[in-house]
């Protein structure tokens, strides 16, 4: 199978980056910590405005594309770190008023697991619950939380929920399943941009940071590091766009497996990139001055969300 990205795959990819580039570059990323916790209205609807949220509904209220388009969006708005509920939004954007448009934010809890996690809480202007094969609208004026005060991603608030009320949806049966899956590929996806930021990172340094007299990426251990991020950040991206591809056309293969797979390998990779781009970075690496940490933070806060790493590898077992 052919992964190339055509001419209307590679315009979308850069698209998405020149708008990351644009209204998310790192010092205004840092910022949205201490300004907004996180979420910025205005950035938001720049979003919206740049399909992001509305790419896979059919024209003319949206772009028209699948998931195959999905994931290359996702991956660019990994890279760039980009902070909020952004993967519910994208799937409620059918059901929904005004997800579409980057107008309502739509958070997203897993019922089935305790506790109940949410991201972003005091932003959302609606929570979606799943559990089991049921999809359920959570009115937030009924939520009792309780928030974690020392959350992993700075860029990140979260809130345990301690009381909430349920309203189930009316949609279509295998509806929780398809979000589970799609939800899985996208985090896979973002994963897979973390990782080829922090190959990127990791590199750049290496080329201008010096030892003994030589830059560091000189070294053959450093080489060593940088060569194990770059396959591991491309053996994920390949299975991440298996995954995008096989969910638009399962004629193509086993779209779950595909998902769980990819699923497994994009966080794998993100988080040990992570630790490994600090490793480059040295004693410098650890400090809250380098970005290296949000990359590493957001990829284990990733990992959590959308299902856990054993339920994933589990599904893999099974269809094998």
């Amino acid at each position: 199978m052919n992964f190339d990205l055509d001419d209307g795959e590679r315009a979308l990819q850069q698209g998405i980056r020149d708008v990351c580039t644009r209204f998310f570059p790192m010092e205004r990323v840092r910022a949205l910590e201490s300004e907004t916790g996180g979420l910025d209205r205005k950035l938001w609807q720049e979003l919206g405005d740049a399909g992001v949220f509305a790419l896979r509904l059919p024209e003319p209220d949206g772009v028209g594309l699948g998931m195959t388009q999905a994931v290359l969006v996702f991956e660019e708005l990994g890279r760039a770190i980009v902070p909020g509920p952004l993967i519910s939004t994208h799937l409620a954007a059918g059901i929904v008023e005004g997800a579409a448009s980057g107008k309502n934010i739509v958070g997203f809890a897993e019922l089935g697991r305790a506790p109940v996690v949410v991201g972003h809480l005091d932003a959302l202007d609606v929570l979606i619950g799943i559990d089991g094969n049921t999809m359920s609208n959570m009115p937030l004026d009924q939520i009792q939380s309780k928030p974690v005060l020392r959350p992993l991603d700075p860029l990140t608030p979260m809130h345990f929920l301690t009381g909430f009320s349920a309203v189930r949806l009316d949609t279509a049966e295998d509806a929780v399943s398809r979000w589970r899956l799609e939800g899985a590929a996208l985090i896979a996806a973002m994963s897979v941009g973390i990782a080829a930021a922090c190959v990127d990172q990791a590199v750049a340094f290496a080329k201008e940071r010096k030892q003994f007299g030589r830059v560091i990426g000189s070294f053959q251990a450093v080489k060593h590091i940088c060569a194990d991020m770059l396959v591991r950040a491309e053996v994920a991206r390949a299975a991440v766009y298996a995954a995008g591809v096989m969910l638009d056309d399962p004629s193509a293969g086993d779209a779950a497996r595909a998902v769980a797979g990819a699923r497994l390998l994009g966080v794998e990779a993100a988080v040990a990139n992570g630790k490994a781009n600090i490793q480059v970075h040295g004693g410098m690496g650890y400090t809250w001055e380098v970005d290296a940490h949000l990359y590493l933070k957001r990829a284990i806060l990733l990992q959590t969300r959308w299902g856990r790493n054993d339920e994933w590898a589990e599904e893999v077992a099974s269809k094998l």
